[in-house]
């Protein structure tokens, strides 16, 4: 069974972005991927921190994240070379659609105080970066089990070349964009 914003994206949101943005079938935006990125500074201290970053992506993905290690030993920040100081993973095809949903309709509302996202996340090459500072907003994790409060950085990569199409696409699956 295909997820539901793959199903609304080539049933509906394609169509609609061809007509809105005067593009061929073949220039209409795309998500190609979507990368999570959680970074673990606290290693120094605890090397078992990191598990628990594991663990921790892994049910918000649904996927193994790849644990990233230190290039250069720096001593000001007590870190030698292939330290782990974070995890990562990327989604794409079905795991990709489902977790956009799931960030759309269910993790983004549960924020605290939230007022929207920032419409300035754009890096000029059409895709879109934002950060979460606590990872309790997705069903998945337990708040109980959890061991502390961790922020991760998502990165939405599209096949626009410009950031108003992207936004366009963006805000076609609902996205809670700030107003300026």
């Amino acid at each position: 069974m295909k997820p539901t914003f793959e199903t609304l994206y080539r049933e509906k949101i394609a169509g609609e972005l061809m007509a809105k943005l005067g593009l061929n079938a073949m220039a209409v935006p795309r998500i190609q991927k979507i990368t999570l990125n959680m970074g673990v500074g606290e290693t120094t201290q605890d090397r078992k921190v990191i598990e628990a970053a594991v663990a921790d992506m892994t049910a918000i993905a649904g996927q193994k994240p790849v644990i990233t290690k230190t290039k250069i030993a720096i001593s000001n920040f007590k870190v030698r070379e292939n330290f782990p100081v974070g995890v990562k993973v990327t989604l794409r095809r079905e795991r990709m659609w489902e977790f956009l949903e799931r960030l759309v309709n269910v993790a983004l509302p549960r924020i605290r105080d939230f007022r929207g996202l920032s419409p300035k996340g754009f890096d000029g090459a059409g895709n879109y970066n934002f950060g979460i500072t606590e990872q309790i907003i997705f069903p998945e994790i337990e708040y109980e089990k959890i061991d502390m409060l961790r922020g991760m950085n998502i990165t939405i990569t599209t096949s626009s070349k410009s950031d108003a199409n992207a936004k366009a696409l963006l805000e076609a699956f609902q996205f809670p964009f700030r107003k300026q």
